[in-house]
C-alpha cells in the first residue's frame, strides 16, 4: 500500500460559516465520488482558504457533515499572493491506496481556473 494526494478547490460565495460549510461539503462530496475514496483509507486531510476567509474551520464540517470523526485533519491559510484568486478553498486528502490508483483533481465554481 502506498499514499497519495488528491487535490481540489471551489471558490466560496461569502465569507460565511454557512458559505464556508456549503462549499466544503460540496467539494468533499466530489472528491469522494470520482475517487471512489472509503473515509477509512484517508490517511489525513489538509484543508486552506484565502486570507479574506476566516468565518469557519472547514475541518469542522468534514467531522460534522461527512462522518470523518477519526480522520486527522489540520486548516491553515494560503499565501497571500499578488494577483491570485480570492475566496478559494483548497483541499488535499492523503489517502492509503493501490500503487495503480490514479487520483482526480476536482477544482469547482471560479477555481476550475486553477486549472487552466
Amino acid at each position: 500500500m502506498t499514499t497519495k494526494g488528491i487535490r481540489g478547490a471551489i471558490t466560496v460565495e461569502a465569507n460565511t460559516v454557512e458559505s464556508i460549510k456549503e462549499a466544503t461539503v460540496e467539494l468533499l462530496k466530489e472528491l469522494i465520488k470520482q475517487n471512489n475514496i472509503e473515509i477509512a483509507d484517508i490517511s489525513h486531510v489538509i484543508f486552506t482558504t484565502t486570507s479574506d476567509l476566516n468565518a469557519a474551520f472547514p475541518a469542522k464540517f468534514a467531522r460534522t457533515e461527512l462522518g470523518f470523526t477519526e480522520t486527522a485533519m489540520m486548516c491553515f491559510h494560503e499565501l497571500d499572493v499578488p494577483n491570485a484568486i480570492t475566496m478559494c478553498l483548497r483541499i488535499l486528502i492523503v489517502l492509503n491506496c493501490d500503487e495503480k490508483f490514479i487520483p482526480k483533481f476536482v477544482y469547482l465554481k471560479g477555481a476550475s481556473s486553477l486549472r487552466g
